[in-house]
Order: C-alpha cells, then sequence, then structure tokens
C-alpha cells in the first residue's frame, strides 16, 4: 500500500495515472494533507476501480465522515482511535489502527482492525514481528515505515501480511517537478521485490 502525504490539487490526477500504470493496487491518502477530500475525489474519479483508494491519519469522527464521502474505501490511523475504529466497524468499513507495543498491538487487533499497522516499522525491524507473531499469530500485521525493496521481503517472512511505504518513494520534490516516472519505476522496483 502506498501512503501519499500532502499531494497537491493540482497533481493529483497525475499522481494517479501514474500509480495506476505502476502497477500498485492500494493507495492510502492521509487526511492531514490540503484539500484531503478534494485530493481523494480526483484520485478516485480518474483510478476508477483500477485502485482501492482509503484515507489516513484519520484521527476524529468529522475527519471519517468527509473521508467515506470523499470516497474513501478503507481508514488508517498512525494509533487507536477507539471512536474511529468503532464507527468504521458498526458502518462496515475496512480498518487499519496504528500500533508498536505488543498491548498495543493487541488492543488494536480486539477493536476490529482488519490489520494492524505496526509504525514505525523501521525502528525495530522485520524481526520484531517474527517475535510479535509468537504470542500473537492469529493478528495479521501491516509493516509500516522503512519498507524498501531490500527488506521487503525479510517483513513478509517474518509475519507481516501487508507492507506500506510513503515518503521513502512519494518524495516531495519529485511530485512538485512532476517526476512521475522516476516514482513509478520505483514503484515498480518495489513490487517486483515483492513479488519475487
Amino acid at each position: 500500500m502506498g501512503i501519499i502525504r500532502g499531494l497537491p490539487l493540482d497533481k493529483a490526477a497525475s499522481f494517479a495515472d501514474c500509480i495506476v500504470s505502476s502497477g500498485l493496487r492500494t493507495l492510502e491518502v492521509t487526511m492531514n494533507t490540503e484539500k484531503a477530500g478534494e485530493v481523494l475525489k480526483i484520485i478516485k474519479k480518474t483510478a476508477g476501480k483500477n485502485l482501492m483508494l482509503g484515507a489516513g491519519t484519520v484521527l476524529g469522527a468529522d475527519e471519517l465522515k468527509e473521508a467515506l464521502d470523499s470516497g474513501a474505501e478503507f481508514i488508517v490511523m498512525p494509533t487507536l482511535v477507539k471512536e474511529v475504529a468503532g464507527l468504521c466497524v458498526k458502518q462496515g468499513v475496512t480498518v487499519f489502527p496504528g500500533a508498536l507495543t505488543p498491548q498495543e498491538i493487541h488492543q488494536a487487533w480486539l477493536a476490529g482492525a482488519a490489520m494492524v499497522k505496526v509504525f514505525p516499522a523501521k525502528f525495530f525491524g522485520p524481526s520484531y514481528f517474527k517475535e510479535i507473531k509468537g504470542p500473537f499469530n492469529d493478528i495479521e500485521l501491516l509493516a509500516c515505515g522503512g519498507v524498501n525493496a531490500g527488506n521487503i521481503k525479510e517483513f513478509f517472512s517474518s509475519g507481516a501480511s501487508g507492507a506500506a511505504f510513503g515518503g521513502s518513494i512519494f518524495r516531495k520534490e519529485l511530485i512538485e517537478s512532476g517526476g512521475f516516472e522516476t516514482i513509478g519505476n520505483s514503484v515498480k522496483e518495489l513490487i517486483a521485490a515483492y513479488r519475487a
């Protein structure tokens, strides 16, 4: 899953085209992006059914409503916000709360997570996932933060069920300069590493 933060409105359509052509099928737009709802709508219109689109950094009920009204199909949080998770479960919306410690991971799973976003994963590495899966072998984990083509295989072999990436590939200077071909190639490289 790609995570885009701070995408300018005038770059949203080109970015969506780039993502679809790269082969990525899941994208999160963070709600602390300026005009996030409009960005979501443009990406949704441009990508159509070629992309599962979600909203991230959803920290309250108002943001949740805006995200869903703008076409978000799933919700991501950096932590467990029980109010948001509860509303998602009630409405049948897939939710990925963030957590780090065993206690937080377990609580996020009990709150109805489809997967628990382990964030920031880069500081603990793939071996942490193997340790967590020991007592929590039934909990689905999403590695987020520090995932790249060089370590994605290890994250999955250590127990991650999914992986998310953002600023390392969706670099601000590339987006601002229209370097979508470079972004697309980096996404393709990461997808190839995952498939391998």
